[in-house]
């Protein structure tokens, strides 16, 4: 609510409920103009924007019977004010915005901008700009600004800030930086325009202020809060109607502190009038000085009976009104806002604007404007080359973020003060590199705890480039990739490490060989086709040496006898595919084709086999499902994703590798993120999975971690790609060229090397770097080779059954045979003689052709490595 105040002799007073700051001002004024008696305020509380509550409260005024009122109005309501005022010659004098028009009823206390502004673009060459602007006072400087962009072929783009949200402004800006557009005009009310400044200092709008130009349309430079801003190090010109400086001025200023009411309790009078205050305080003067000179000259302007109607149809105008009007336009004073004058149609006129800007030590004035001389620039700049001469007087920033090994926490940093509570690589990076250049530093740590990098979509710098492009630092010390979107807006020194992007997953648990392991070096389906092809040898080898005449042979008996049985070709087989050999060998050509190709097929496969058994029996492997970037895309089940906000995600959001494009696709899209906001919690997270994420990182940080308790993480495959880090300083710094000799120096003297070495190695946690690495091959125990024992012994046992076997079924034969009972000691009689076949047709291992019927009591033994009974083939059983 806006109060509207209404002077009037009236013998009573009114209601004067606490309102605006210019109603505050204005009761301040009357108590400093007591040489009116008579002048009580009657004061209503109004919407400006309620075109019905401005029309109630105006005609209620002038029912009262007032004589002059003051007060604000807005846009939506002007026109219905300049109306009531022209037709019933009431005056209406207001601090608001300047309006065009010649209703010499409505006096205008605030001076207009457009031709200060016009002066102001003419004195600094601008042909194209932005210009920012409010409906309520920027729609007739809009109009001036683009009749003369027409006349001189300026570029102007026109921005309405009323139609814009916080976040629709945010993205105007970064697409303004965008197209470097960095001259901008910003025309609104104070309130609006500090709520500008703060957006801009907490979501650090632009790229680099220090490239930008601003000018404030408005004529409280010095009202705004820019204490803040300023260490941004923007170009801001603007206005200041009210000269601070000037002795009656401060005079008032105190008087207003030391204002004191009741009423005033809500309101924190320690900070002192705006300029819009400063205007109302003129407007009580000029009010004050009217009726003071018409008292002077003894004209009546009494109002005595009914006031007339305010709606009336036609309505009837106070005569009075052209006395009170015509006398508060001849006023001429010197108020807190310089030379108060109005001109015939109610404008001020006369006035002289000083013209501002904003320095890193704040507001100084460069000049001044007035309708006589136009614009006056009265700054004498003097040229300043800003070197680096070493040991300076001045404490540089140096910014960091805490990530080990680079910067740490020492464990007691408690108790230490400044520099010596960090500790890290990078923290004697930075003391090295201050002993070198000569220069005083502090630490600080990047406030949002990010590297930097830049949004797609608002194009906002955040992190540490964030702080050295806004000035809030002055060096940047830290693992900061060096890229070509950081290079735009910083400058980098010589990379101090080289690195690129890594794997890191979670070590697989070892897996110890197992007591069959030896079969390891084969895979199950070549150890089945090794057993079916053994089987199928031997099988073709027995028939081919049936078919064979050259395979049947006589030894001087009737019979013709055939060496390859089925057990002997099996036995051959076995032979030949253990490398031992036989007694026996085929004697034709087909036999000797089998027997030549088994062999060659034995030679690759137990060469094959030797090849690899001493790795598979010496090496205790680590089975890792991801061996390579290829092996993250073409899969799902293992989650992967990098730091949000990073190098490492810029690298893979503008790839145009395949590989990569797909990984970037998929890790967009993850649900849940894979996105980490810092290294920490994505070793975390690798650590908590199970083996289902993996982390994409630099590998220098890769290695490291590598080499912390509880050891349980592993770089795998090889790097992305190749890049560095580098000491950032703003564009420009003088500290550049020093830092980066020094960088250069440093590593030159292997210090860089042995800061490494300090930092990852010697103070690992997992042993060194080669530790695991062994000079020679460590001795086999007996978990390797354990299945070559349980087969033996399983043989040992296997034999002595089928021994057994034999034995009872050979005496059970015998005593078949001989007709009595079998016993132990003729068993074992028969069995040392290795006594053989009988009638019922069981012979020796070799086939016979038989030239008789009758069937030989000896059997004949096998001809190979040892004895053993089989059935034959004989002249009637097969």
């Amino acid at each position: 609510m806006i109060p509207i105040v209404c002077l009037c002799f009236c013998q009573t007073g009114g209601l004067f409920p606490t309102g605006s700051h210019e109603y505050e001002v204005f009761r301040f004024a009357l108590a400093q103009h007591q040489d009116v008696p008579k002048l009580v305020p009657q004061v209503d509380m109004v919407d400006t924007g309620s075109s019905f509550a401005m029309t109630y409260a105006f005609c209620s005024q002038f029912s009262k019977g007032v004589y002059a009122i003051m007060g604000l109005y807005d846009r939506r309501t002007v026109n219905m004010l300049m109306s009531f005022c022209g037709s019933l010659h009431v005056c209406f004098v207001t601090p608001s915005f300047p309006v065009q028009t010649n209703n010499q009823f409505v006096l205008q206390l605030r001076p207009q901008l457009q031709e200060p502004l016009m002066a102001l673009l003419e004195h600094f060459y601008w042909i194209k700009f932005v210009y920012m602007y409010s409906s309520d006072s920027g729609l007739s400087v809009l109009q001036r600004i683009l009749d003369t962009a027409a006349e001189h072929s300026w570029q102007v783009t026109s921005v309405n800030l009323d139609t814009l949200t916080e976040a629709a402004f945010i993205k105007l800006l970064t697409d303004l930086d965008y197209k470097k557009d960095f001259q901008i005009i910003i025309d609104c009310e104070l309130e609006r325009l500090n709520s500008i400044l703060n957006l801009v200092k907490h979501s650090l709008i632009h790229i680099n202020l220090k490239n930008y130009h601003y000018i404030l349309a408005n004529l409280g430079f010095m009202d705004l809060n820019m204490t803040e801003f300023q260490k941004l190090g923007p170009n801001v010109t603007g206005f200041q109607l009210m000269n601070r400086s000037d002795p009656a001025v401060e005079k008032i200023n105190q008087d207003w502190l030391d204002f004191d009411s009741k009423d005033l309790k809500l309101f924190d009078l320690k900070n002192k009038k705006n300029y819009t205050g400063a205007l109302t305080y003129d407007g009580v003067s000029v009010m004050a000085t009217a009726f003071q000179n018409l008292r002077r000259q003894r004209i009546d302007i009494s109002r005595r009976g009914n006031a007339g109607e305010c709606l009336a149809n036609p309505p009837a105008p106070w005569g009075q009104g052209i006395d009170i009007q015509r006398a508060l336009q001849q006023v001429r004073l010197e108020g807190l806002t310089g030379w108060v004058q109005f001109d015939e149609r109610g404008h001020r006129t006369n006035y002289t604007l000083n013209v501002m800007e904003l320095t890193h030590v704040g507001p100084r004035k460069i000049g001044y404007w007035n309708e006589r001389r136009g614009y006056v620039n009265t700054a004498v700049y003097k040229p300043v080359v800003e070197e680096f001469h070493g040991l300076q007087n001045r404490t540089y920033v140096v910014t960091t973020i805490l990530e080990a090994p680079y910067m740490m926490l020492r464990k007691n940093h408690e108790q230490f003060e400044g520099n010596e509570r960090y500790e890290g690589y990078c923290a004697e990076l930075a003391a090295e590199i201050a002993k070198h250049v000569g220069f005083v530093y502090r630490l600080e740590l990047v406030g949002d705890g990010k590297y930097g990098a830049r949004d797609s979509e608002t194009k906002l710098w955040n992190g540490m480039v964030g702080e050295l492009v806004y000035g809030k630092a002055d060096v940047a010390v830290a693992p900061l990739t060096i890229t070509l979107v950081r290079e735009q807006v910083i400058d980098f020194t010589k990379p101090f490490m080289s690195l690129g992007i890594s794997i890191m997953i979670k070590k697989p648990t070892k897996s110890k060989p197992g007591v069959f392991s030896f079969l390891d070096p084969l895979a199950y389906e070549i150890w089945m086709c090794i057993v079916f092809a053994y089987i199928g040898v031997s099988v073709v080898l027995f028939l081919v040496s049936r078919f064979s005449p050259y395979e049947w042979q006589d030894k001087e008996t009737p019979e013709y006898t055939n060496d390859f049985g089925i057990f002997n070709s099996l036995w051959f087989s076995l032979g030949a595919f253990m490398q031992q050999g036989c007694d026996i060998s085929p004697r034709s050509l087909s036999g000797r084709i089998v027997g030549g190709v088994w062999w060659f097929f034995t030679l690759i496969i137990i060469s094959s086999y030797t090849a690899n058994l001493a790795a598979f029996l010496t090496v205790e492997r680590m089975v890792s499902p991801i061996e390579s970037a290829e092996d993250l895309a073409k899969q799902t089940e293992i989650a992967y994703g990098t730091l949000d906000g990073g190098s490492t995600k810029e690298f893979f959001r503008r790839s145009k590798i395949a590989v990569f494009e797909k990984m970037w696709s998929y890790m967009r899209s993850a649900d849940p993120t894979v996105f980490v906001k810092n290294t920490n919690e994505g070793v975390i997270r690798v650590r908590k999975s199970k083996g289902k994420y993996a982390y994409l990182l630099e590998s220098s940080m890769n290695e490291y971690i590598e080499q912390r308790k509880p050891c349980d993480t592993m770089k795998v495959g090889g790097n992305l790609d190749s890049k560095g880090y580098g000491v950032a300083t703003p564009k420009g710094s003088p500290l550049r060229i020093p830092v980066n000799l020094a960088v250069l120096k440093l590593n030159e003297q292997a210090v860089l090397d042995k800061l490494k070495n300090k930092w990852w190695y010697d103070k690992g946690e997992c042993g060194h770097k080669d530790s695991g690495r062994k000079d020679k091959t460590s001795a086999l125990s007996l978990s390797n080779v354990a299945g070559v024992f349980y087969i033996l012994i399983g043989g040992l046992g296997l034999a002595m059954l089928v021994a057994l076997v034999e034995f009872c079924y050979k005496s059970r034969i015998e005593s078949r045979r001989m007709k009595v009972s079998p016993e132990l000691i003729d068993a074992a009689m028969m069995s040392t003689r290795g006594g053989g076949g009988g009638a019922s047709g069981l012979g020796g291992e070799n086939g016979r052709l038989v030239a008789h019927d009758f069937p030989k009591a000896g059997g004949q033994g096998l001809p190979c490595m040892s004895k053993a009974s089989g059935l034959g083939l004989s002249s009637t059983g097969m």
